[in-house]
């Protein structure tokens, strides 16, 4: 079956799990190029050992490879700065971009939610690991009720599976997810928290989501979070819920003061989440970079997919 050219850019713990899994599970996608700026760094390594063409030139290199032209989808996994050059330099050629940094230049997409609706975009952002995997929960929580008021994520991730790029835009993350629980979850207000922590043994993933909703049934919203959790492990098989929907009813005579809302009632949801990654590069402790990257693999096979189709037509 023919296959459509990808290259990454960005050959750190991202990069290099995504390449990983685009040679083990992509139906639609081959690797064409793993792209670097530091000529030691593991990632280029790997890629030069598995036969993939690399540059540690960054995209001015990737842009000087023999096989650019066959390349027609980039994912950047380098951060929200460099990103905004990349893109340009990308589109300008007609490459398809997967972001995986919280430039957020495209629509947001989480597959779960939005993932048809934006695969002909020439740039979609795939939001943040912390998004990924919580965002869904807050649309799970709208789409059981009439109005979520308040979404508010914490999303706690082992310090070891946090490298240099996710560092560098640790300020982006909480912006960029706080959009998101607006624009893709659905709430009215939104808040993001990142934690690194640093403990030995490394931690696994965990999330929280809190929730403020109003006109809908404590029941309608554990079937929809149940629902929601299962489509989120069909591409990321490590996800789950870690105990119970918990609830609690805030009344009219003892309100909550929302920001920018005021004071408000309703039904306060918490739901707590804990991501297993896969272990193809990093140990499964590091399900931040596993969802983040498997969104993105399913996005772009998504549209590769549907690329290939239209070709054989």
């Amino acid at each position: 079956m023919a296959k459509i050219q990808c290259a990454i850019i960005g050959s750190g713990n991202i990069g290099t799990d995504l390449m990983i899994k685009v040679m083990r599970m992509s139906k639609a996608l081959e690797m064409g190029a793993m792209v670097g700026i530091d000529p030691a760094s593991d990632g280029l390594a790997r890629a030069a050992r598995l036969n993939v063409p690399t540059t540690h030139d960054g995209i001015e290199g990737l842009r000087k490879l023999p096989n650019y032209k066959d390349i027609r989808i980039v994912f950047d996994a380098t951060s929200a700065g460099a990103h905004v050059r990349n893109n340009a330099i990308l589109q300008a050629d007609g490459k398809k971009v997967i972001d995986l940094t919280p430039a957020a230049i495209g629509p947001f997409t989480i597959p779960v939610i939005n993932g048809d609706a934006n695969i002909d975009e020439p740039n979609v952002n795939m939001v943040t690991c912390g998004g990924q995997a919580t965002i869904p929960m807050v649309y799970a929580v709208k789409r059981a009720t009439k109005r979520v008021i308040w979404g508010e994520i914490v999303a706690s991730i082992s310090s070891k599976s946090a490298g240099p790029g996710t560092r560098a835009n640790i300020d982006e993350f909480t912006e960029t997810t706080s959009n998101a629980i607006v624009k893709l979850g659905g709430a009215e207000k939104g808040k993001a928290i990142i934690i690194l922590n640093p403990a030995e043994p490394p931690l696994i993933m965990r999330d929280t989501v809190f929730t403020l909703s109003q006109g809908g049934s404590q029941e309608a919203i554990e079937k929809s979070v149940a629902d929601m959790a299962e489509a989120v492990r069909k591409y990321v098989p490590g996800y789950r819920l870690k105990q119970k929907v918990q609830f609690e009813h805030i009344g009219d005579n003892h309100p909550v003061r929302i920001p920018g809302v005021g004071f408000c009632s309703g039904l306060k949801t918490t739901i707590m989440l804990e991501v297993e990654g896969a272990a193809h590069y990093l140990p499964a402790y590091a399900g931040n970079l596993d969802i983040m990257t498997s969104a993105a693999l399913t996005t772009a096979d998504g549209w590769a997919a549907r690329q290939l189709q239209k070709e054989a037509a």
